[in-house]
């Protein structure tokens, strides 16, 4: 098939930051593309061949719009996952494929399918509803501390409590969840696998995550992982067993915790371009977005070596701003060394929104994250 310059129409349902990023690729390689998106103000809707604005929780609207288009991929897995199933029954090319979405879409069958597969994880408890939790606790079958996860529709830390004590409880939303142990661990990691629609599969080296204490939102990506050799080594073995299992087909971002021990434990993945995976666009050979469209295209995937240190500063909006965004001290940080940033385009900032994200690279990783801190220190999302 010919996918440049060309008929062929790749469909992106979703129309947030990760699909204006990836939007980046397909016009450098002129694919034409299609984008689905209840929002007309959404990033994507300046850099695709098309917009539709339509809800991509519909049946309807994803059935109807994935019927235009040759390949159908995503950059949220919140999407209507049943009318997916009936493209691929009518024999629609949809990767992630929605047997993979359908693992993922949900905490509890993500954790489930984890123990089935012999991936380590950690201990867990399944509850329909939230309120089941305190009977658990009253009967000793659930111990304080552990961390609530509501079992769908969480994200950027949204759906993700500490709980400590039966105070901590209180007004959580009252949904399908899990009870997951807390685990002691010295670091956060993440590996991004891609794997093609031919069976190719490659990593991306491991990155360990800092993270906001408040927010449970990530604030810098460190790439490489300041660990040993070792714990990357078996970092990387384990997320391609995830990606094998859940036989997936794109960008797979799994996100680990390393105990103390350095034993692995998978935490969670998402089945797209990641947030772990933005520092590839400055530092890396071939960035995760154009890794993605290569591999659900079937294309040769390209080389995930990092041509130098990166390390991703997020930028969220500041606490006690809500309204038309205003990005404080830009001309400060682009004076700074080996620094880029990216705007998503989203024009309203509210307390801990993600507005952009900013690379720093250079050849020492050392002073990549001093440079790092500089910025986080110095650029404010705020509103007029």
């Amino acid at each position: 098939m010919n996918f440049f310059s060309s008929d062929f129409k790749l469909g992106i349902l979703g129309g947030g930051q990760l699909g204006k990023m990836m939007l980046y690729e397909t016009r450098k390689l002129d694919i034409f593309t299609k984008v689905l998106e209840a929002s007309e103000d959404a990033p994507s809707s300046i850099a695709c061949n098309q917009f539709v604005k339509g809800n991509i929780l519909d049946f309807d609207t994803v059935y109807n719009f994935g019927k235009t288009v040759d390949i159908l991929t995503i950059e949220i897995e919140n999407v209507n996952l049943s009318a997916l199933e009936k493209l691929e029954d009518e024999g629609k090319k949809v990767y992630p494929p929605t047997s993979a979405l359908r693992i993922i879409h949900n905490k509890a069958t993500q954790k489930l399918f984890y123990v089935d597969n012999n991936i380590p994880t950690a201990d867990f408890h399944r509850f329909a509803y939230t309120s089941e939790i305190k009977d658990s606790i009253e009967n000793g079958g659930l111990n304080f501390p552990f961390v609530w996860k509501c079992a769908q529709f969480g994200y950027d830390g949204q759906g993700v409590k500490v709980v400590r004590n039966f105070s901590d409880l209180e007004g959580l939303p009252n949904v399908e969840c899990i009870a997951e142990d807390m685990v002691p661990f010295k670091n956060e990691l993440a590996v991004i696998v891609a794997r093609s629609s031919n069976g190719e599969v490659k990593t991306y080296p491991v990155v360990e995550m800092e993270f906001h204490p408040e927010a449970n939102q990530v604030e810098y990506v460190i790439c490489p992982a300041r660990i040993p050799d070792a714990v990357a080594q078996k970092a990387q073995k384990v997320a391609l067993q995830v990606a094998d299992k859940i036989k997936h087909v794109g960008l797979l971002a799994v996100e680990m915790f390393q105990t103390n021990e350095d034993e692995i434990l998978v935490n969670e993945v998402a089945p797209r371009p990641h947030n772990s995976g933005h520092y590839s666009i400055e530092a890396s050979y071939t960035n995760q977005f154009e890794q993605h469209i290569r591999a659900i295209l079937g294309l040769p995937l390209g080389d995930t070596k990092s041509k130098v240190a990166g390390i991703m500063v997020n930028l969220v909006g500041a606490e006690g701003y809500t309204g038309n965004v205003v990005y404080q001290n830009m001309e400060d940080i682009l004076k700074l060394e080996g620094v880029t940033p990216h705007i998503y385009g989203k024009k309203e900032t509210r307390p801990f929104r993600k507005m952009g994200h900013v690379t720093i690279v250079n050849k020492d990783i050392d002073k990549a994250r001093e440079i790092a801190e500089q910025v986080k220190n110095t650029i404010k999302v705020i509103s007029e």
